[in-house]
């Protein structure tokens, strides 16, 4: 764990898939074709504190949909990529932007597509359920499922690791 820590520690951005990290991987359609996804107010929440902190938060998705952009604008999260399938190459460009190394970057995933920028993130995350072989080559894999807190706990792992968690917890008191 302390090897966990010590990746966590130096983390200035953490970057999350959508669709089975921020949700639990379902998709609904109504019958008029509009689309619908499930958001855990835990991995909400933990966004937020996160930023408090001072850690900038990211989205890097290969789908395109209005729910992500909505929801990203109700968590404070400006950087969203959509419709990225090579989401290595948009970690890269993501970094290049904000001219921070990767070191600096957690990367939560969940599944094949997110291997390449969870391989290439300082702390690669793979959620509870992730595919096995992600979770094989993760740093670190949480043991909250995806849509259900992973978000959550991957925020407070990093919080803990830079000395800001009991201070986030404790404005609530």
């Amino acid at each position: 764990m302390l090897d966990i820590i010590n990746k966590a520690k130096p983390v200035k951005l953490l970057v999350t898939d959508v669709d089975g990290v921020l949700t639990d991987g379902s998709l609904f359609f109504g019958n008029s074709g509009e689309e619908m996804k499930a958001f855990s107010i835990l991995d909400g929440l933990g966004i937020k504190l996160l930023r408090d902190s001072g850690i900038d938060t990211a989205i890097i998705t290969g789908r395109v949909s209005d729910l992500v952009a909505r929801r990203a604008g109700e968590l404070g999260i400006t950087l969203i990529y959509q419709g990225r399938e090579d989401k290595r190459t948009a970690l890269e460009e993501l970094c290049g932007d904000l001219q921070l190394p990767l070191s600096a970057v957690a990367y939560i995933g969940d599944d094949l597509p997110d291997l390449g920028a969870i391989r290439a993130a300082g702390l690669g995350v793979a959620v509870a359920n992730a595919h096995s072989f992600v979770a094989q080559h993760a740093d670190w894999q949480t043991s909250r499922q995806g849509g259900a807190g992973a978000v959550r706990e991957t925020c407070e792992l990093i919080m803990k690791a830079q000395g800001t968690l009991t201070a986030s917890w404790e404005r609530f008191l």
